[in-house]
């Protein structure tokens, strides 16, 4: 069981002020699949774990509460910049991604 998922997953959503519906959408998942991740009803399959992963760009070990270090630790970063920092990675993926699907049409 994995016992720290529902919070971590939550609390990383929130920083970045994403909706269900929006993490779902990133996920390629149904919001109420989010909602059963964060309610702890539903774990996820490795494969959906390592594209949350991603999203947050976080290790699976951090998402499943092996290690508490976040990748901007060794900045001493306090929690408010760290979720500000994910704000901007989460913004500039998501214009590449835009930039890359203009280009291939």
């Amino acid at each position: 069981m994995i016992f720290l998922f529902p919070s971590r997953l939550k609390e990383l959503r929130q920083s970045m002020n994403l909706h269900q519906e929006a993490l779902a959408s990133l996920l390629s998942v149904d919001r109420s699949t989010i909602s059963s991740y964060e309610s702890d009803m539903r774990q996820p399959p490795l494969g959906t774990l390592m594209r949350i992963a991603d999203v947050f760009g976080v290790s699976t070990d951090y998402l499943l509460g092996r290690t508490k270090q976040l990748s901007f630790d060794e900045f001493d970063l306090d929690g408010e910049d760290i979720a500000a920092l994910r704000r901007m990675a989460f913004a500039l993926s998501e214009k590449n991604k835009r930039i890359h699907q203009m280009q291939e049409h």
